[in-house]
């Protein structure tokens, strides 16, 4: 084939009639996938399909000659990639000025390929590149967008745009300078009410604020409340990135200013209260306020009740899915969770009107019942550490809902304690597997290292090889048949919003939720023992050995995070506070 192309169809670049010259850069695209034995031959070919693209006064052939150069690149990988890298610029700006005269949308798709291949090379004509393809749209928008042809082109541009900034956005300098021109794209479309084209607008707002949020993005938001004000709830669920990043990527920006977070809670008090928005934007604007409260802990006090105020009052309403309860219930656990001095005493203290039990006593009854409803490692962490703050509370504060069902918490927290170490180690599997995979691609493209090369640190890698090995070997040989029943079925491995992390969910998070339950279980014991007896005295021997297995997994865990933070200081040992792993649970202290 090779020696076809470089014979028959090579020739005809240099043809006097276009159609031959278009349709020999059409042959070269449509069998780009060709093995060139000759690296001389690839050479030619990127360098003929160069001079059409650029010298060629034939749009078919500029423009075939453009699509056909990418496809061969694609396909060559790094020899291609070498052989067109010290040309990349002008073959790009080219491509550009195409776009612009043609409105062809295989163009923008091709130069999004060349971006993203070429990220390291476009460093320098980023800006240039990005403020040719935002008057470009422009240009395509003038018109009318309701073309489909032109519609799909400008959608193409907007992707193309994203690729720029998604590759830049380390390069703070350059983010500076990209930022003002994609805004002003951006402006246009939300100005313009220009919806078609709103998805893509606020996935840009999202890279330009995925690694950090300049003064300029922070007034931004307020025009983000404006297009939320104006065109309803169409667009939240897309506008559920962005907002997430304004919390997590700059928390002390974000709670600078209580005008920020007034922003989130009165589009979420909007979509929960409004009765028409659907359950799906309900759910990310519950989970936005999960995330404001995880994300600020205890630092929004004076909002806090709102917020909770908010979650309930969905709570008394009808809810069709028990994503959108337990979601609504989760908001108030992290509340809980965050400030309990604050939020427990409240809810022991009120009494909606017409209800017969303060909210708190209503509250734990539909969160115990719904346990079987929560799904994914967050949000039963969430509730994990929820049910320890609950059982936490000190004797003189404890409101007497907790004692009356202190024979219900253990059986909960073990239930999702389990739940949750299932979730675990599923995805330890599933990260392992993925290891293997990446591992064998590698092996079978490169060359297998010199086995000197690979003696660097073998001791300290060999321990904490052992100490993993021998963890996860603990963690599987311990379970019984039952728990093997249960692994088996157990299929949900994180839920749809587990994507909108928190602190919590950070791989170096120093709560961990086992680690605290064993923990607070030793503190009772010793400081507590009337309220201790209350909560484990009815254990049979069953649920007894299955918190003495919670307790041997914090144990594994605490020495796992300890292994973690080994590896990472290159050796150091951190001191750490032992776990027990003997408790009396039967019978009075001192027995």
């Amino acid at each position: 084939m090779e020696a076809l192309l470089v014979n028959c169809v090579y020739p005809m670049f240099t043809s006097e009639y276009g159609f031959l010259r278009a349709r020999a850069c059409w042959v070269l695209h449509q069998f780009s996938s060709t093995r060139f034995a000759d690296i001389a031959s690839l050479s030619r070919a990127l360098e003929i399909l160069q001079q059409r693209l650029i010298e060629d006064t034939c749009l078919p052939v500029k423009v075939e000659a453009a699509l056909a150069m990418q496809s061969l690149v694609e396909e060559n990988g790094e020899k291609g990639m070498e052989l067109l890298r010290p040309q990349i610029r002008p073959v790009i700006i080219e491509m550009l000025k195409l776009v612009r005269e043609t409105e062809n949308d295989e163009l923008s798709v091709a130069i999004q390929k060349l971006v993203c291949a070429f990220e390291d090379d476009i460093a320098p004509i980023a800006v240039e590149v990005t403020q040719h393809l935002v008057e470009t749209f422009e240009k395509i928008t003038d018109s009318d967008v309701s073309d489909d042809d032109k519609a799909v082109t400008a959608m193409g541009l907007l992707n193309t745009i994203e690729s720029v900034v998604s590759v830049m956005e380390e390069n703070k300098h350059i983010m500076i300078q990209l930022e003002n021109i994609v805004l002003r794209v951006i402006t246009f479309i939300i100005d313009k009410s220009v919806m078609d084209f709103y998805e893509e607008a606020l996935s840009l707002v999202g890279t330009l604020t995925v690694s950090q949020v300049s003064p300029t993005m922070w007034q931004f938001l307020f025009h983000l409340y404006h297009m939320f004000e104006r065109d309803g709830f169409d667009y939240f669920t897309d506008m559920m990135p962005a907002l997430h990043n304004y919390i997590t990527v700059d928390t002390e920006a974000f709670l600078s200013d209580r005008k920020y977070c007034e922003v989130m809670f009165q589009m979420c008090s909007r979509i929960l209260n409004s009765g028409t928005a659907g359950e799906d934007p309900e759910l990310h604007a519950a989970k936005l306020l999960e995330v404001i409260i995880l994300q600020s802990k205890d630092r929004i006090n004076e909002v806090l009740p709102s917020i909770v105020e908010l979650a309930l009052q969905r709570l008394t309403r009808s809810i069709n899915t028990s994503e959108l309860r337990t979601m609504c219930l989760q908001v108030v656990i992290a509340a809980i969770f965050t400030s309990p001095l604050l939020l427990i005493p409240q809810l022991a203290q009120t009494t909606l009107p017409n209800a017969t039990q303060p909210l708190l006593d209503q509250f734990l009854s539909q969160w115990l019942n719904d346990l079987d409803c929560i799904f994914g490692i967050h949000d039963r962490k969430v509730s994990a550490l929820g049910l320890c703050t609950i059982i936490s509370t000190i004797p003189e504060s404890r409101p007497e809902v907790i004692a009356r069902m202190s024979p219900q918490l253990v059986p909960a927290m073990v239930t999702i304690l389990k739940g949750l170490k299932r979730a675990y180690i599923k995805r330890a599997e599933n990260d392992a597997d993925s290891s293997g995979s990446e591992g064998d691609e590698e092996e079978c493209d490169e060359n297998v290292l010199e086995s000197d090369e690979d003696e660097v640190d073998e001791e300290g890698q060999l321990y904490l090889e052992s100490l993993k090995a021998k963890a996860m070997h603990s963690l599987k040989n311990g379970d019984d048949d039952d728990e093997e029943e249960e692994d088996s079925e157990f299929e949900v491995e994180e839920t749809a919003l587990e994507g909108y992390y928190t602190p919590l969910d950070d791989e170096d998070c120093e709560i961990d939720e086992f680690v605290t339950f064993a923990r607070l279980i030793h503190h009772l014991q010793t400081t507590d023992a009337n309220f201790y007896q209350a909560l484990f005295g009815h254990l049979d021997e069953e649920q007894r050995r299955q918190v003495e297995d919670m307790v041997k997994y914090a144990e594994q865990r605490q020495a796992a995070a300890e292994s973690r933070k080994l590896e990472k200081s290159g050796g150091y040992m951190f001191n750490t506070t032992a776990i027990p792993t003997s408790f009396n649970f039967g019978g009075k202290m001192g027995d």
